[in-house]
């Protein structure tokens, strides 16, 4: 995974954050619980389907934070009146998105 060195940013609103926090600690829940189904030897379709959940689960936040992206960072970048860095850089996260 390749990390990037950028200056930390705000959420346009704290509930956003909130939202998202939320959203993590229930996918952190869901995890723990697969690690409980394969510690009791769950049946394999039932852990798969809660696989599935948990992965559908990070996708909404990854697209909370990309919608986050779009609505503040690129729309006061095009304000600023040159959005195409962070044009470039949504349309980056989005294929990293789509390849996973």
């Amino acid at each position: 995974m390749e990390s990037t060195e950028k200056a930390p940013v705000g959420y346009a609103h704290d509930d956003d954050k909130q939202a998202l926090l939320a959203r993590l600690k229930r996918v952190e829940g869901q995890v723990r619980g697969l690690q409980r189904m394969v510690e009791q030897d769950t049946y394999c379709v039932d852990v798969l389907t809660q696989i599935s959940a948990a992965t559908r689960a990070l996708q909404a936040v990854a697209l909370g934070l990309l919608e986050g992206h779009l609505n503040h960072c690129v729309v006061d970048a095009a304000r600023q009146g040159d959005p195409a860095a962070k044009v470039k850089e949504a349309t980056e996260a989005i294929a990293r998105l789509v390849r996973s």
